[in-house]
């Protein structure tokens, strides 16, 4: 599925990849007085309402943490990492679709636009993530070392959402109802991951039941680096890692099967 002559043929593009990585970014803020700055200033202005909201204003407490910013920490973590997660997978299904005119016109390794995908999300992803542990650094929450661990867990997201990109990307070049779809499949699965809500607080029965969703680990590990200090329990990342490469290995099958037809479809 993926071959070596693949992977030297997009090493080969690296150039084109990393150019289409700076136009997103230049293309994103063409015309805006602030420029780069709004990367900065958006993720801010989340995190400064949720820490108002909920630290200053709703005071919601969590068992074990007296912090009063232990709440808005546990919301930012979590939002955070799914809004990245929500990103690179809702571009990535439309990624050949929207790119149809750019792969009629230039000869060039499909795999590059998912690529190009994937470093744009992880660079505002990395930008926002600096923030936040500003924030935490500032607000005496810091977790030192374990944040380390945000690295491994973040590697499992992308993998999981590249696979699935790829993988339904793929299929939506045939069937245009995949990229809608997706949009209302995110609210829900939004509300089936432990990001609004504490764990504790559901009733046994669901929480047994809700933690099939590979997400969930993946956000609770991101909670107990950023709330907890401590490192998550790698155990516990086996299954949603697992189930990445699995979806991995599936996209690639998908990609390599209909690779051939995707430009006859778009």
């Amino acid at each position: 599925m993926i071959s070596i002559g693949m992977l030297r043929d997009v090493w080969a593009f690296r150039g084109f990849i990393l150019a289409n990585v700076k136009r997103e970014f230049h293309l994103r803020y063409r015309n805006t007085q602030f420029g780069f700055l709004w990367t900065i200033m958006q993720p801010l202005a989340t995190i400064t309402i949720y820490t108002l909201l909920f630290a200053e204003i709703m005071k919601p407490s969590l068992p074990g943490h007296e912090s009063r910013f232990a709440y808005s920490i546990y919301l930012c973590a979590g939002v955070l990492t799914w809004g990245f997660f929500s990103e690179l997978l809702g571009r990535s299904v439309g990624i050949f679709v929207q790119n149809a005119n750019l792969l009629k016109k230039i000869s060039f390794p499909k795999l590059c636009l998912p690529l190009v995908q994937i470093l744009s999300s992880l660079i505002n992803y990395v930008i926002v993530m600096a923030i936040f542990i500003a924030f935490l650094v500032l607000s005496g929450n810091f977790s030192g070392l374990p944040v380390l661990a945000a690295i491994p867990v973040i590697i499992i997201l992308i993998a999981f959402s590249t696979g699935l990109g790829i993988l339904l990307g793929t299929i939506n070049v045939f069937y245009r109802d995949v990229e809608q779809t997706l949009g209302i499949v995110l609210q829900f699965w939004f509300w089936l991951t432990p990001i609004v809500y504490v764990t504790k607080t559901l009733p046994s029965f669901a929480a047994t039941f809700l933690k099939w969703n590979p997400l969930w680990p993946v956000i609770d590990a991101m909670h107990t680096i950023f709330l907890d200090g401590r490192f998550p329990d790698w155990m516990s990342l086996i299954y949603p890692a697992s189930f990445a490469l699995g979806l991995v290995c599936l996209g690639m099958f998908a990609f390599w099967r209909l690779n051939g037809e995707i430009v006859d479809e778009l």
